[in-house]
C-alpha cells in the first residue's frame, strides 16, 4: 500500500507515480532550490519539519543515495540516525529483520532504507501497513529489482534538460551496460510509461540484457523499444544515453568476466557522433565505460544529475509530510 488516503506515504516502486506526480515532484524540487538560493529561504526550509526525524538505515555500500537523503533531511530541519553495518545491530543477536524495522518506527517518523537484497523495503511497508503507529519507507536501493528515487531524480534532470525542447515527450532514450542487474535502468524504464511518445533503445550484451519484466511493462504501455549490442548502430539517434556500470558486486561466479567494456562506453571518440543537443547521463559511480575526458562536454549531465538529486528528495520528503503549504510564496 504507497497511499494513504490519497497522500504519498511509503516510496516502494517507481510504477506507483503517474505523469501528474512527477511534474509535481519536479516543480516542487525547482521551487524548493530557489528558496535555498537565499539566506531568509534557506531558514524559512529549516522550519518546516524540526519536529520530526529520519532512520537512514544503508546496509548496502552508499555514497550518493546516502548523503544527498541525509542533506535533504538537513536542509528540512529533520534530525538523522543511521545504520550503515547490521553487524552494530541487534540483528548481530538474533533479531529479525522485521524487529528491527519496528524498532526504528517507534523512535523516528520516516525510515529510509538500502538493502543488498531486493524487496526488504516492501516486506518493512507491509509490517507498517499492519502497526499501530506506521512510518513511511523510502526505498532507497534495493538489491537489483528498483530505485525509485534515482528514477525521480533522472526524470527531474531529463525534464530539465529537455525543457526547451518540449520536455521528456518525444524522445529516443537510449540505456546503456549491464541492464539486466542494473535497477537505476530498469526504474527508469518503468516510468517511461507517463511520456508520450518515447522510445528505448537498450544497448547491451545478451548477457546483461534488460529483464523480461521490463519488456512485457513497456509491451504492456504501448511504449516502443529496440535492444542491440552495437553503440555505433543506433548513438546518432538518441535524444539521451543513460550509460551504467558493469554491477559486479551482483556477480554469481565470474559472469563479468567476459564483459567487453570498450563496446559499451561513451568517450572522446563516440561524441562527433552524438547530437548536439543529446544528454549523457549516468547513475555514478562509474568505472571505465564513461571517460572523465568528456567531463567538460556540454551534453554531460551526470554531475549535475547527482546535484538533482538532493533537490528531488527534498521533494519527496516534503510530499510525504505534507508541508508544500508552508512554503511561503
Amino acid at each position: 500500500m504507497n497511499q494513504h488516503n490519497d497522500r504519498l506515504f511509503h516510496v516502494l516502486d517507481p510504477r506507483q507515480f503517474d505523469r501528474a506526480m512527477l511534474d509535481d515532484l519536479c516543480a516542487l524540487a525547482t521551487r524548493l532550490r530557489q528558496h535555498a538560493k537565499s539566506r531568509l529561504g534557506a531558514r524559512s526550509l529549516q522550519t518546516l519539519l524540526p519536529h520530526k526525524r529520519a532512520m537512514l538505515y544503508f546496509t548496502q555500500p552508499s555514497t550518493r543515495t546516502f548523503l544527498s537523503f541525509d542533506n535533504a533531511c538537513h536542509l528540512l530541519g529533520i534530525r538523522t540516525s543511521e545504520i550503515r553495518d547490521p553487524s552494530i545491530s541487534s540483528e548481530v543477536k538474533g533479531e529479525t529483520f522485521e524487529d528491527s524495522i519496528r524498532t526504528f518506527s517507534s523512535y523516528v517518523d520516516v525510515i529510509i532504507m538500502r538493502t543488498h537484497e531486493a524487496g526488504m523495503a516492501t516486506q518493512s511497508a507491509a509490517l507498517m501497513d499492519r502497526i499501530e503507529r506506521p512510518v513511511p519507507i523510502v526505498n532507497a536501493g534495493s538489491g537489483k529489482d528498483q530505485h525509485p528515487t534515482q528514477a525521480l531524480l533522472d526524470i527531474y534532470t531529463l525534464g530539465r534538460s529537455f525543457e526547451t525542447r518540449g520536455g521528456i515527450d518525444g524522445k529516443t532514450i537510449g540505456l546503456m551496460g549491464d541492464l539486466r542487474r542494473g535497477r537505476t535502468a530498469r526504474s527508469l524504464a518503468y516510468l517511461m510509461k507517463n511520456y508520450g511518445g518515447v522510445r528505448l533503445v537498450f544497448i547491451a550484451p545478451d548477457t546483461f540484457a534488460m529483464g523480461s519484466d521490463i519488456k512485457a511493462h513497456l509491451r504492456e504501455h504501448g511504449i516502443p523499444f529496440e535492444e542491440t549490442d552495437e553503440l555505433a548502430s543506433v548513438i546518432g539517434e538518441l535524444d539521451a544515453v543513460y550509460v551504467t556500470r558493469l554491477q559486479t558486486e551482483h556477480d554469481v561466479g565470474d559472469e563479468s568476466k567476459g564483459f567487453e567494456h570498450a563496446r559499451f562506453r561513451i568517450g572522446s571518440e563516440q561524441l562527433p557522433a552524438l547530437k548536439s543537443d543529446a544528454v549523457i547521463m549516468h547513475p555514478l559511480p562509474r568505472g571505465p565505460e564513461l571517460d572523465p575526458a568528456i567531463d567538460r562536454d556540454p551534453r554531460a549531465m551526470y554531475w549535475r544529475q547527482e546535484r538533482n538529486g538532493m533537490w528531488m528528495r527534498v521533494a519527496l520528503l516534503v510530499k510525504i509530510f505534507e508541508v508544500e503549504g508552508e512554503l511561503p510564496d
